[in-house]
């Protein structure tokens, strides 16, 4: 995976710096455009996560990644589809699930059973339902897919051949691994 240098930002411009990384001539161009693409997730996973859990999380350093695999035991999968494509990837530990699930159902959870998935897949879904629309309003008219749970780290996910962008989220009680894997669609024949 490699790592972006000096990617450390302010909240409202995420990702800013991470434009000038990549040359003309190499294949890194691709990750160029992308930089568009995941600040609206990183703005809608800060906004959403301290609306619904009401703690204040932090930006870890960007990367990128040539494939996209699952590096956390669990994982929300979100599809999107339109005028961007691709895949988001909510990792997370199982530890830091069961905090988040226990925070978003207001009951302790000790194990991560199916009320857990179905409130971390929530949690993705409410964010990337939020990215989405800050997308349309950068002129990208997309949707989103219902959030897929994965168990478990090394999944491969098949994502359109491009390469992803990875920003850790760091909150009071772990981390979310967001991976950003979108590329413009083309129409026409």
């Amino acid at each position: 995976m490699r790592r972006f240098r000096n990617s450390s930002v302010d909240r409202d411009a995420p990702l800013q710096m991470a434009r000038h990384f990549g040359s003309p001539d190499k294949k890194e161009n691709v990750s160029l455009m992308k930089v568009e693409y995941i600040n609206p997730f990183v703005s809608a996973t800060f906004r959403v996560i301290e609306s619904v859990l009401g703690i204040c999380p932090t930006k870890g350093e960007l990367a990128m990644r040539p494939t996209v695999f699952t590096t956390q035991q669990c994982n929300v999968l979100m599809g999107v589809t339109g005028q961007v494509e691709g895949q988001v990837i909510y990792g997370m530990s199982l530890i830091t699930a069961d905090k988040i699930a226990s925070m978003m159902l207001g009951q302790p959870v000790r194990t991560f059973d199916q009320l857990a998935a179905s409130a971390i897949g929530e949690l993705g879904n409410m964010i990337t339902g939020n990215a989405s629309s800050l997308l349309s309003i950068q002129g990208y008219q997309c949707d989103i897919t219902p959030p897929s749970i994965v168990r478990g780290s090394n999944v491969k996910i098949t994502t359109l051949a491009i390469p992803s962008l990875v920003v850790p989220i760091r909150l009071p009680i772990g981390e979310i691994e967001l991976t950003v894997c979108l590329k413009e669609r083309c129409f026409g024949g």
